[in-house]
């Protein structure tokens, strides 16, 4: 196989190259520290797959770079940029598999990676780099269109799929949702009537029915309201900051 790899870490990325190109099964083609860089060399060189890192910092963008994402910055530091790496690829070239390495089980990464759906996508655990035929074996997976993630995350994503659906927020309307959101960002009734194109009345009317299916009908309508915001920023896996 023709394999591209990105990882911020000299020492890993070039630690993985020699285990592929040892097993003899793998052809690394270039092996880059960023981002932007392993767009561009997905596109330069087309390699039957990529293997990156799921997180790493940010790169100088220069015009010559490939990068056609935009970058999800996390709250403690680096962004994901090996998913939003995944997603320039395949958005430009379907065909190569993509392999995205983590060191966290965090449902929320790889619900970011596969939200565009599973084809020719790999997720496994950075503790896999030690394992080269369960690497080699995800690199063929993905190269031939299928799938392979980790059976940890796996049940991490069903665990992330039971909260939702015993979420309070899971018994609320598309329309209710949208007024929660624009509550949660210090919007009034007049703002959220203006931001969603609806009547005062209306927007009042929906409020009522979110205090009532969180069970906030006892609190005062203040209470209320910041009980509710709270609700959705705990419920949607945000923080009030």
């Amino acid at each position: 196989m023709r394999i591209v790899i990105a990882d911020d870490s000299y020492l890993i990325r070039e630690g993985t190259r020699r285990l592929l190109e040892d097993s003899g099964q793998a052809d690394v083609l270039d092996a880059v520290g960023s981002g932007p860089d392993l767009v561009d060399a997905a596109l330069r060189f087309r390699p039957d797959a990529v293997l990156t890192d799921i997180r790493m910092p940010p790169a100088d963008e220069t015009p010559g770079q490939a990068w056609v994402g935009h970058r999800t910055t996390t709250a403690d530091g680096p962004s994901m940029e090996g998913i939003e790496a995944a997603r320039a690829i395949k958005a430009a070239r379907p065909e190569i598999g993509v392999v995205v390495l983590s060191q966290y089980v965090d449902e929320t990464y790889a619900f970011e990676l596969l939200r565009n759906g599973a084809h020719g996508v790999g997720y496994l655990l950075k503790d896999r780099i030690g394992d080269v035929d369960r690497m080699l074996h995800a690199l063929h997976e993905v190269a031939a269109g299928g799938s392979v993630i980790d059976q940890r995350v796996v049940e991490a994503l069903v665990a992330r799929r039971a909260r939702a659906e015993n979420s309070p927020l899971a018994s609320l309307s598309p329309r209710e949702l949208d007024v929660l959101r624009d509550m949660a960002q210090g919007h009034g009734n007049a703002a959220i009537a203006a931001t969603l194109r609806i009547t005062e009345s209306s927007v009042g009317k929906h409020v009522n029915s979110i205090f009532s299916k969180l069970g906030l009908s006892t609190e005062t309508q203040q209470h209320r309201r910041v009980t509710a915001v709270l609700t959705f920023l705990r419920e949607s896996g945000l923080t009030a900051g």
